[in-house]
């Protein structure tokens, strides 16, 4: 399978980013380009209690690409050297996600999502395998281990 274009959704956590190493290699590799994404909720404007709007919508949606531009640096170090493009939506993920892999052609989507039980993945499916039955294009999940606390 020949790679041109990998989507990398991102959340800001850093154990989101686990998937960029291997995301490197594999652009290095087939030479692919690579989509940084990064999905907001629809932003709503900010009032005060009294009514008075502190921020309107877009300001909002300024604010929050600024920080996903924050959010991306890393990343961009980590994949310097590569064609990389960095994209923000706003709205579900699964549906911005599916979206975006098709407008941007991608040939893999890859993420890192957290271990969960049987029952949990039952219950409620993750986000990893909702995009599964979402979109066609192959998706590399690195699964990183939840975070145990001991004592």
């Amino acid at each position: 399978m020949t790679m041109k274009r990998i989507l990398v959704p991102l959340d800001g956590r850093e154990k989101a980013e686990a998937v960029v190493p291997v995301v490197a290699a594999l652009a290095r590799d087939t030479g692919a380009a690579v989509r940084l994404l990064r999905i907001f909720p629809l932003p709503s404007e900010v009032t005060t209690s009294q009514g008075w709007m502190v921020a309107s919508v877009d300001q909002e949606m300024a604010r929050l690409e600024s920080r996903a531009l924050s959010d991306f640096a890393p990343a961009e170090i980590e994949l310097g050297g590569l064609p990389v493009e960095t994209v923000v939506r706003y709205g579900d993920p699964v549906d911005e996600i599916a979206q975006e892999a098709d407008t941007f052609g991608a040939d893999l989507i890859a993420l890192t999502s957290g271990r969960r039980g049987r029952l949990r993945t039952a219950l409620a499916p993750g986000l990893a395998q909702r995009l599964r039955r979402r979109t066609d294009t192959p998706t590399l999940v690195l699964y990183a281990d939840s975070d145990r606390s001991t004592g």
